[in-house]
């Protein structure tokens, strides 16, 4: 597995994996605006979104980051991993390297927002693993 900065040519291959991962968390699988539109959304604003992908160059996992105005402090957004490859320690990875470029641009807090517990509880237990502390009802921070 490598991570690398997200590209357009992984876009619908992104889209699919989401919507597998939403699937396998029994919802019903539906796709954020966002995705659509990485570069628009992400990238030219200064922001990052990685992927990482496998050995045959398929889409395995996502997480992207915006910076909340006029703070230090981003937004963590849409980490997901495939739903066949999850508690391989794909996830822990896109955090932890996400992390550390954040670190790097000298941000001073990475915060998340989750969704409902009944379709989430595992994120909430994984960011908590991470040393991520819930500040607000569904709202989670970690200060670098």
């Amino acid at each position: 597995m490598k991570i690398i900065k997200y590209e357009e040519k992984y876009r619908d291959d992104l889209i699919f994996m989401v919507l597998q991962a939403k699937d396998a968390l029994g919802k019903t699988p539906t796709i954020n605006e966002d995705l659509l539109d990485i570069d628009g959304n992400y990238l030219q604003k200064g922001d990052m979104f990685w992927l990482a992908v496998d050995d045959n160059d398929r889409v395995i996992g996502s997480i992207g980051y915006s910076t909340l105005q006029n703070s230090d402090e981003v937004r963590l957004h849409r980490l997901y991993v495939k739903a066949s490859l999850k508690r391989q320690g794909i996830g822990a990875e896109l955090l932890t390297f996400a992390e550390a470029y954040i670190k790097e641009q000298n941000k001073k807090a990475i915060s998340v927002h989750l969704g409902e517990f009944k379709y989430y509880y595992e994120s909430y237990s994984f960011y908590d693993k991470h040393g991520y502390e819930e500040y607000q009802p569904r709202y989670l921070i970690k200060n670098l």
